[in-house]
């Protein structure tokens, strides 16, 4: 019997040339991204599957789902089993599972943290994390004085002009931090800090003090203290802050809050495996 062979795919054989004056560039390469997410769905459904078989799940030619895999392969989302062809799910996989995993559990941890903070005192507690060039808040606890404030949750807050986005950028791989430094810093009020020398000394502080501040610098009439939160190995993956109006975050007040919260910081850093 004759083997049949699949058609081959018509985006195999144009050339980057044809694909640009024909117009579908674009649709070629969300094709190629939809298949490469197949591939993984694939793999975690079987374990583990040959070229041939994953070739067939997705109707593509062989050639094909061996340009995938080995993408794939080079970015560490998929392995090789040499003695049998195989592929199954590289570690890479863990290691993106394990990144939205930790928001997850700073999510569930932080409830009770942030909840028994904003009820002692009464202002709103939020949770950040980084966010490529910002901070975005995913958990929030509001106390009684603050039943009149503004949502935070899910919203992408800038790094240099917030108390949770100084954290997370004083505590950023120095690379990085120069990085989003040297581009422009929004100005948001009178108060905000956007010379990139000045904004270096306060992170300086923020690491020395153990928390940063901001103090009408994103909105008037708007201050606020943050603290980190460290994961097993140290690293800082995200803050904990604490906000309210000018008139009750006064500079009598915010020593003490700064204390607590860079205690709130500690229990969370705490129940996500540091110091242990």
């Amino acid at each position: 019997m004759t083997p049949t062979h699949k058609q081959s795919d018509p985006s195999e054989e144009k050339s980057p040339t044809t694909e640009k004056q024909t117009g579908k560039g674009s649709a070629s390469a969300v094709q190629s991204v939809d298949r490469a997410v197949s591939v993984l769905e694939i793999l975690a459904r079987h374990g583990e599957a040959g070229v041939t078989e994953i070739a067939d799940e997705l109707d593509v030619h062989k050639s094909t789902a061996f340009r995938l895999l080995g993408v794939l392969e080079n970015r560490g989302l998929v392995a090789q089993a040499k003695d049998r062809g195989k592929y199954y799910l590289g570690a890479g996989v863990l290691r993106l599972a394990g990144a939205a995993a930790v928001r997850l559990d700073i999510s569930q941890e932080g409830v009770p943290v942030c909840r028994e903070l904003a009820d002692e005192l009464g202002e709103t507690v939020n949770i950040a994390v980084l966010d490529d060039d910002a901070a975005v808040n995913i958990m929030q606890a509001r106390g009684t004085a603050s039943v009149t404030a503004q949502n935070w949750l899910g919203r992408r807050t800038p790094l240099h002009a917030t108390s949770s986005g100084k954290v997370l950028l004083a505590h950023m791989p120095p690379t990085l931090r120069e990085g989003l430094l040297a581009r422009p810093l929004p100005r948001f009020t009178d108060r905000t800090i956007t010379g990139a020398s000045m904004l270096r000394a306060e992170l300086e502080a923020v690491v020395e003090q153990g928390y940063g501040l901001t103090i009408e610098e994103l909105e008037l009439g708007l201050a606020a203290v943050a603290a980190p939160i460290r994961a097993h190995d140290g690293k800082v993956i995200a803050s904990i802050s604490v906000s309210g109006p000018v008139y009750r975050l006064n500079t009598d007040r915010l020593p003490e809050l700064a204390k607590r919260t860079v205690a709130a910081g500690a229990e969370l850093s705490r129940r996500m495996g540091y110091g242990f």
